[in-house]
């Protein structure tokens, strides 16, 4: 199959050599799948043997509770792979899989190509597995501390706070729709549009759609 160069570059074949990824992907039973956003990909109670690699677009990863109450606890971009846990643990989903936007995503087999009968680049596989696993743990430890807080307006500070640090910039965008950050934040839409307009009025911040510029003191009334 033909690879994409953004499959090449994934962390995932990291010191992969390019040319030994067409019988490697081969190995990985390599699936190439195209979603509409809103588009359920993996369902919660499902098992999979397969994690996904996104190409293209986003994907939200959702838990919802008995109620039907929805909270999304991961996302995936272009180059991140999801559901890789499950894919190695083989339990069922706990958590749904969406389309946040039109997505591309090349579905991967890998307990058998990476723990199974040694083969080429086997060991760097593992290594591989190992540094994204770690990597959403650190992710979900960041969330547990956006979370942690007890007011929406102390989430949503940390939570902006933490994307300004990352872009570099106190001006960002975030990849996050207001009811996707509610529900990113599992606080009520509402109150969090309440929380947004105070933060604004009191010259913290400014933000127009996905766009947030964090202030400081001496910037305010600029």
């Amino acid at each position: 199959m033909e690879i994409s160069p953004l499959a090449a570059a994934s962390p995932l074949f990291r010191k992969i050599p390019a040319e030994d990824l067409p019988p490697l992907l081969r190995r990985m039973d390599a699936r190439e799948r195209q979603y509409q956003k809103g588009e359920l990909l993996l369902h919660r109670g499902a098992r999979t043997e397969h994690l996904g690699l996104v190409l293209s677009g986003a994907v939200h990863i959702v838990r919802e509770d008995f109620w039907g109450n929805r909270a999304i606890v991961g996302l995936a971009g272009p180059g991140d792979v999801f559901a890789e846990t499950y894919a190695l643990s083989g339990e069922p989903l706990e958590v749904s899989v969406l389309a946040a936007a039109d997505v591309a995503v090349l579905f991967l087999e890998v307990e058998r190509t990476a723990f199974g009968k040694a083969g080429a680049f086997q060991e760097q596989l593992k290594e591989n597995l190992l540094s994204l696993l770690a990597g959403k743990n650190l992710q979900l430890t960041r969330k547990i501390r956006h979370m942690a807080q007890r007011t929406t307006r102390e989430k949503l500070l940390s939570y902006l706070s933490a994307q300004a640090l990352l872009a570099g910039s106190p001006a960002f965008d975030i990849p996050l729709d207001r009811q996707q950050l509610a529900d990113f934040l599992a606080v009520d839409r509402s109150a969090m549009s309440a929380a947004l307009g105070k933060l604004r009025d009191e010259g913290i911040l400014e933000f127009r759609k996905n766009h947030f510029r964090l202030l400081r003191p001496t910037e305010q009334g600029d």
